[in-house]
């Protein structure tokens, strides 16, 4: 047994002496400046934002460092760097349950993050490390917004948000529990406030065509393709009847556009408002209260009982000049197209279900289905569409927009699901905007100097 046991592997003993070892030599400080392979291998930074570190940590850290590993054996010099990510509302929280400043909280945890970090063992440029929380570090954060918005990539838009009336601030999705707020109680309203937003959809179509070269599998290729969600159509412009407004719709079927026989906004619309007669205001009123309160999944779920309420106001389809009815609906979401949609019942199950439910045309335009049964989705030739019946459905969409066009009624359009990224949902934790307001010359970025 005395044998067997001196062979036996003691961590306490082991690792301690060679983590030394590589720190006094330097093992794993690479000197990029002569590096002939130089190679960057950063895994993200944890939150330093509760006891220590965690299982998960290790996990997501341990592969990455063997990946590293297997580089430096290529005969790469390996740049592994390491820190704490500790802005953010999960740090804050963390400082406001201990009842203490989250810079000084985080000079307590960031020790023994930092020495758990350690002890794993992993090849850490320990030279290198840094603290996001850090003005020398986040100074160049900061640089980089202030850049982006000179090029026009930095912007201020409206967006709805989860705001606590009794907190007076907004909150993170994950703040609110069963539609309250998760430190009050309070019911928490949706609100339209001023943010800050990286134009991130300016890059969709490079987002794309990169994805074909990239060494990635095709699973994760095709999932990143749906997030980006391009869609090839028209911009269809509906006029309001007896009003100067309009509406945009953005359809990838203008073949069916003859089959248009009602209208549905999005609850967040702003049209709605304008558009909702005096007589349907009360009802349209609580139907969109309660409508935003749902989230976008609960709204487009497959399968969940579609409901919606007319307004008291027509628009007129511009492939007919018939009158047709617009309703406000929980179906309808702000995250694509313009938050409006064309109903055409004959040829989407959504519309379909919706017309059944409140008794609302349903006009066939495209043969080979039974639209007594379900929409029919698919292609065909154009039936009651005027000049265009008997054309393929594709080249029939086709000369519908091209005539439209004419009239400055349609265009040629192509969308994504990708949204601009909203940067501002921030709490009193994180890095500060560089930015200024002044009342004659709007948003200013602060002088790079300062």
């Amino acid at each position: 047994m005395e044998k067997s046991s001196k062979r036996n592997y003691r961590p306490w003993e082991i690792e301690p002496k060679w983590q030394k070892i590589w720190r006094e030599k330097k093992i794993f400080q690479p000197d990029l400046k002569r590096a002939k392979k130089p190679f960057y291998n950063l895994m993200m930074f944890p939150y330093p934002s509760g006891e220590g570190l965690h299982v998960g940590n290790m996990y997501a850290f341990t592969g990455a460092d063997i990946y590293g590993r297997f580089k430096r054996m290529q005969g790469f010099s390996v740049f592994e760097p390491i820190g704490l990510d500790g802005f953010g509302i999960h740090s804050e929280n963390y400082a406001i349950k201990l009842g203490r400043h989250p810079r000084d909280v985080a000079k307590e945890t960031e020790k023994n993050f930092y020495r758990q970090l350690e002890a794993i063992g992993n090849a850490y440029a320990w030279e290198n490390i840094l603290e996001t929380y850090n003005p020398d570090y986040y100074k160049w954060t900061q640089w980089i917004f202030i850049q982006m918005f000179k090029h026009g990539l930095a912007y201020r838009a409206k967006a709805p948000v989860n705001w606590c009336p009794s907190c007076k601030t907004v909150l993170a999705d994950e703040q609110v529990i069963s539609g309250r707020c998760e430190r009050c109680s309070t019911e928490v309203e949706p609100k339209k406030l001023e943010q800050w937003f990286f134009k991130i959809t300016a890059y969709a179509e490079k987002l794309l065509k990169n994805l074909e070269w990239i060494d990635w599998s095709e699973r994760v290729k095709i999932g990143q393709r749906n997030w980006i969600g391009r869609s090839e159509g028209a911009l269809i412009k509906f006029s309001i009847f007896n009003s100067q407004f309009s509406i945009e719709t953005f359809t990838t079927r203008p073949d069916t556009l003859f089959g248009a026989t009602f209208m549905v906004l999005a609850s967040e619309n702003s049209l709605v408002e304008k558009l909702t007669a005096k007589k349907y205001q009360k009802e349209v009123g609580g139907y969109v209260k309660a409508a935003i309160k749902k989230t976008e999944i609960q709204r487009i779920a497959e399968g969940r009982v579609k409901t919606g309420v007319f307004i008291g106001s027509y628009c007129i389809n511009p492939a007919n000049n018939q009158k047709i009815p617009v309703w406000v609906a929980d179906y309808v979401v702000t995250s694509y197209g313009t938050g409006a949609i064309m109903g055409v019942p004959a040829h989407d199950q959504r519309d379909f279900e919706f017309a059944k439910k409140y008794n609302l045309p349903i006009i066939e335009v495209i043969s080979g289905g039974e639209i007594e049964k379900q929409a029919y989705e698919g292609r065909g030739k154009l039936v009651n569409s005027g000049k265009y019946s008997e054309l393929d459905c594709l080249e029939g969409g086709q000369e519908i927009v091209k005539d439209l066009k004419k009239k400055n009624l349609a265009e040629f359009k192509t969308t994504y699901k990708l949204r601009d990224w909203c940067v501002s949902r921030q709490r009193y934790w994180g890095p500060p905007i560089p930015m200024i307001y002044c009342q004659k010359c709007g948003w200013q970025p602060v002088p790079e100097k300062d």
